[in-house]
């Protein structure tokens, strides 16, 4: 698959282009962009730039609202959101500002959110409430894509959590999902033409596959086994059940032909460190904690030991320099949307 590399000043401008053209307000249009551009400087190539054809597919055609009117109910610590079907991203940004919102006013701050859509990686809104020295905590429900332990037929979303926690340097960031693998790099494959590892998935009959095409039929495994389907399960209830949005195979997927809204839900959660200790005490102690671990007497064949989002920050680096990789066939996608709304093409 042929590559091409574009530096974020050429492809940042592009993305907001598509996204005004297909109707969305050029405020909001940067803020989408920027969860992107991120996501796909740090490697996440499943949640960034790839998601962008599907996206502009669904706001031309109605499913996602291009001008959401953003509702917020306001009660303590805590808030609830109506995301009025905007682009998951746009709501969940201004979500994650509520909680940090609430955080500095009451320590905590805790939003449930409804009527939203597929929001990309996670790890942007966690990483969000470290800029304000908090603790911040991500969740959401998604298309069903994993069946309970036991079971061969999808029904909870691959449902990712994510934390991120500040330091006197660079946040450590956590970011997982309740599957196996992320249900994106499944689409991602079929999408290239390539297999998929054995132990990803299942196909509709419950049997091993490697093609990510019957994959996307059958389920993705949840991570650990029962482990997996039992975290997927709680973040199910913070996302789905206590949001008021969707939940297990009611939530849509903006892959299929439906015009229906997807109805996805998020939980987000912000902590004010310096109201348990001053930042000092909590910077050098996380401090104390990294070089520990990076002290642990490595295992065989390990170079290092890694701190959760050590990766992600150095492959971000890497790509400032050389620049975002783009697939022959995402440029085509991309290229053609453009072409479509009057919009200049990204040179090939």
């Amino acid at each position: 698959m042929l590559l091409k590399k574009y530096p974020v000043d050429i492809l940042a401008p592009f993305c907001r282009e598509l996204m005004k053209a297909a109707g969305v307000p050029p405020e909001d249009a940067g803020v989408v962009t920027d969860v992107l551009i991120d996501a796909s400087l740090e490697g996440i190539d499943t949640h960034g730039i790839s998601r962008l054809p599907i996206y502009i597919s669904r706001l031309r055609n109605g499913r996602i609202n291009s001008r959401p009117q953003i509702k917020v109910d306001r009660t303590g610590a805590m808030a609830a959101v109506d995301g009025d079907n905007g682009l998951g991203q746009l709501v969940a940004v201004r979500s994650m500002k509520i909680a940090i919102e609430l955080a500095g006013q009451y320590g905590v701050g805790f939003v449930t959110t409804k009527h939203s859509n597929h929001f990309g990686a996670a790890s942007y809104y966690c990483k969000m409430a470290t800029r304000w020295q908090m603790i911040g905590m991500a969740f959401t429900n998604s298309p069903p894509g994993i069946p309970p332990w036991g079971g061969r037929k999808p029904y909870f979303g691959t449902n990712p959590i994510a934390f991120a926690f500040p330091t006197n340097e660079y946040p450590v960031v956590v970011d997982m999902s309740s599957s196996t693998v992320a249900r994106g790099n499944i689409i991602l494959a079929a999408r290239e033409g390539r297999e998929i590892p054995l132990g990803w998935a299942i196909d509709a009959e419950g049997r091993p596959t490697t093609d990510p095409q019957k994959a996307l039929g059958g389920a993705v495994l949840p991570v650990g086994g029962a482990k997996g389907y039992a975290l997927a399960l709680a973040v199910e209830v913070l996302s789905g059940i206590l949001s008021g949005s969707a939940y297990g195979p009611g939530v849509g997927w903006i892959y299929d032909d439906s015009l229906e809204p997807a109805n996805v839900g998020h939980c987000f959660l912000a902590i004010d460190v310096s109201r348990l200790m001053s930042l000092e005490t909590f910077h050098k102690r996380m401090a104390d904690m990294i070089q520990g671990v990076k002290a642990v007497p490595l295992a065989k064949g390990f170079e290092q030991i890694l701190i959760p989002g050590e990766r992600r920050r150095v492959k971000a680096k890497q790509r400032v320099r050389e620049g975002i990789p783009v697939d022959e066939n995402l440029l085509q996608e991309l290229n053609q949307l453009a072409m479509e709304l009057g919009v200049r093409t990204l040179e090939s």
